[in-house]
């Protein structure tokens, strides 16, 4: 006979299946969601979660993961102990952990849906920010590569250099998140919706670990922390910073969320934020038009300047270290992740950051 715990399990793993219901329904109503659910109940639950946490020197979410992780180990050990005392009493003990954790599984993400999801199907930032999105030319590409690239060179001769002679921060790590919000409060008062005070971005612990992965930054909506991966090279940092940063601000869609952190990076009036992100547009930039006309992209290629070139290379090696079947899994997932929130062109939604470039010129 069930047991009532066994019973209360069973009943929260419906909770996945109701909140892909909740998700499905809420994309046949974006207005709504962005009027009501986006402006309003999102930001009621997350400004004083994020700024409780905030206020918190490291990230919340990542030492309960740690804990979690623990308790995981915890009970594969205790499980193994009753296999040798009882086998039977085991296997019970087994299906019941089975069940549990695909009750705590179903449970997260119903929660997640409640409490963050539901911005997948808010209103595109397009129409938010009045951007008109016709199809893009490629001479409006081009003339965007070509912007991008004068904006990166001369951004790089106003910051600084390590001894590699490759773009650092002009100030420490800590520092940086810590000011990572000025260009938020600029670009809010032109696009109301990424105002509001949240907390700073946290520095992950294990983020030489977190490499392998392929992740640059996680956003926790449990926490309403935006967290970054702080072993990437300095000039990625102030972009992956301001990425989470719109996540906390409900901007899920990944594309949009790299637009956006462009629009931060570019507002704030510090040189080192203002060149990681028009590094960061440059890349998506010329990646589009390298798969449109490589002759095209060779010519502007060419005329990326010396600073500029050395910190490619920098990047580029930095990710060869950690090109693993770990970081090719955690993509998979991460793609599968994006399909069951209802972003259908998952990984491949990110290129469309270049069209929000394109538009924001017009």
């Amino acid at each position: 006979m069930f047991n009532k715990k066994l019973i209360i399990k069973l009943c929260l793993v419906i909770l996945a299946p109701l909140g892909y219901v909740l998700l499905y329904a809420a994309s046949f109503s974006s207005g709504m969601v962005e009027a009501i659910y986006s402006q309003r109940l999102y930001k009621i639950f997350v400004k004083p979660v994020s700024i409780l946490t905030g206020a918190l020197p490291f990230s919340v979410i990542e030492i309960l993961m740690f804990s979690l992780l623990a308790f995981f180990l915890f009970k594969i050990v205790y499980n193994m102990v009753k296999f040798v005392k009882s086998r039977s009493q085991c296997l019970k003990s087994i299906v019941n952990s089975l069940i549990g954790i695909a009750a705590a599984f179903c449970t997260v993400y119903f929660l997640f849906v409640v409490m963050c999801g539901l911005n997948y199907q808010r209103l595109p930032f397009a129409e938010i920010a009045q951007y008109n999105m016709e199809s893009p030319s490629l001479d409006e590409l081009v003339k965007v590569c070509r912007n991008l690239t004068s904006q990166a060179n001369r951004l790089r001769e106003s910051v600084e250099e390590d001894e590699n002679r490759v773009m650092k921060l002009s100030t420490t790590i800590g520092n940086t998140l810590k000011r990572a919000d000025k260009g938020y409060e600029i670009a809010g008062k032109f696009v109301p919706e990424l105002s509001g005070n949240f907390g700073r971005p946290k520095a992950v612990i294990i983020s030489p670990l977190m490499s392998y992965t392929g992740i640059e930054g996680i956003y926790s909506p449990f926490t309403g922390e935006a967290n970054v991966n702080v072993a990437i090279p300095h000039f990625d940092i102030p972009f992956t910073a301001c990425h989470e940063m719109a996540h906390q601000r409900g901007f899920l869609r990944e594309d949009e969320a790299n637009y956006i952190a462009y629009l931060a990076c570019i507002s704030h009036p510090d040189k080192d934020f203002q060149y990681s992100g028009t590094f960061a547009a440059l890349i998506y930039a010329t990646n589009a038009l390298s798969k449109n006309d490589r002759e095209l992209y060779s010519e502007i290629r060419k005329s990326f300047s010396d600073g500029v070139n050395r910190d490619l290379k920098a990047l580029n090696n930095y990710w060869d270290k950690y090109e693993t079947q770990v970081q090719d899994f955690s993509s998979s997932v991460n793609d599968t992740f994006l399909k069951a929130n209802m972003q259908k062109d998952g990984v491949k939604s990110y290129g469309r950051m270049v069209d929000l470039l394109i538009a924001s010129q017009r």
